[in-house]
Formats: C-alpha cells, sequence, structure tokens
C-alpha cells in the first residue's frame, strides 16, 4: 500500500515536468563560439590588406608573437570559461589562460623598446589610438552578450570568476582581430590604449555581465 501512494506521488510530481536537453560538451561549446570568433576574422580579411598585415606581424618577432600570445589566450580563455560554466568544474581552470596572456603582454612590451619602425606602419596617434580602443570595445560587447548567454546555461557556481575568464576570452579576441586594420607599430601609447581597452572589457563582464548570467528570463542560446 505505502508502495502504491509513494508511486502515486512520484507520477504526480512527475506529471508536468518537460524534458531537459543534454547540455554539449563544454569544449563543443566553446569551439562553437570560436566559430564565431572565425567568421568575423573572414569578414575582415574581405575588406582588408592581408598580405600588408603579414608582412607587418613578420618584419619583428614581438608582433608576431603578440599576436599569437592573444590568439592563445582567446582560446584557452573561452575553454576555461566554458568548463567555469559547469557545477563540478575546479576553480583552477581559470588559471588555464594565464600563461599565454602573461606571454602576449610580454610580446607587447617588448615592442616598445625597439629603436626603429617597422616599414610600412608608424606610431599611432591620439586619435587613431582611439580608434583601436573603439574597436576593441565595440566588438567585445556583441561577443561578450552571446558568450555569457552560452555560459549560462551551465548555471555556475561561480558566476564572478567565469565572467572575469569570459571576458578575457572576448577581449583577447577583439584585440586579435585589430591586427587585420591596425597599420601602427608598438608604442607605449598604443599599449596602454590596448590594456585599458582589455582590462575594461574583463571589468564590464564582471560588472554588467552578472544580469545575463543569472536572469532566468533572457532568451538562452546552446
Amino acid at each position: 500500500m505505502a508502495t502504491d501512494s509513494y508511486n502515486r506521488l512520484i507520477e504526480a510530481l512527475g506529471a508536468d515536468l518537460t524534458p531537459v536537453r543534454r547540455l554539449a560538451p563544454p569544449g563543443l561549446r566553446a569551439l562553437s563560439w570560436l566559430t564565431i570568433v572565425g567568421a568575423i576574422a573572414l569578414a575582415l580579411a574581405t575588406v582588408s590588406d592581408v598580405s600588408a598585415m603579414s608582412r607587418r606581424l613578420m618584419a619583428a618577432p614581438d608582433m608576431w608573437l603578440a599576436a599569437i600570445g592573444s590568439l592563445v589566450t582567446a582560446v584557452l580563455a573561452t575553454v576555461a570559461a566554458f568548463q567555469l560554466s559547469l557545477p563540478d568544474r575546479k576553480p583552477a581552470w581559470a588559471l588555464l589562460p594565464l600563461p599565454a596572456a602573461i606571454f602576449w603582454i610580454g610580446a607587447s612590451g617588448i615592442g616598445c623598446l625597439r629603436s626603429w619602425f617597422i616599414p610600412e606602419t608608424h606610431a599611432a596617434s591620439l586619435g587613431e589610438a582611439e580608434i583601436c580602443l573603439t574597436f576593441i570595445l565595440g566588438l567585445s560587447v556583441p561577443l561578450s552578450i552571446l558568450l555569457i548567454l552560452m555560459l549560462r546555461r551551465g548555471c555556475p557556481l561561480r558566476p564572478n570568476l567565469t565572467l572575469v575568464i569570459g571576458g578575457l576570452a572576448c577581449a583577447s579576441a577583439a584585440a586579435t582581430l585589430l591586427n587585420f586594420i591596425h597599420p601602427y607599430d608598438a608604442t607605449a601609447t598604443d599599449l596602454a590604449v590596448h590594456a585599458f581597452g582589455v582590462a575594461t572589457v574583463i571589468l564590464a563582464n564582471a560588472i554588467f555581465g552578472g544580469w545575463l548570467l543569472t536572469d532566468k528570463n533572457v532568451l538562452t542560446f546552446v
């Protein structure tokens, strides 16, 4: 008799439940977001001088090392963010992109020590540096919104940490894509502007991203 009562109770509780779609593996979800970044890169490649960009990056080791550093940072930060979005993942995942980020910062700083300018480049003026900042911030906004909407499906237990790493992914991706339209050599002013843009994106994600990450009334994407 007791067993029948329990069975009826379970059936009553489960009567209105809807099936839950299984969450894709974090690596696959990270690849989905990175594919969108890749599509933006292809679009920029169609409207920019790719050969000039290649010559500029290869003209000095600090240029192509910095580009590789920002790219690897974007990839690793994306993977770490999707791992951190799962409640059973350890916070140590946040350390994954840090070596690449340090490498990126170091390579960018070395360029400021050169005493010669790379051919086909010049030092960015204040107005040109503002364009770089606008590009990083402007591109990071849609990338951040999309990333946060994808991260929220995992229900992260450490939303602030997840958002910081997610912000690093967006900022480093935008900084990498900036190379398509950045005919300037590395200078202290240019580096400072880039660093300010990256820091602003990370801080904005941490401050304002919490609403998108926790508000279940917002449309969710896989």
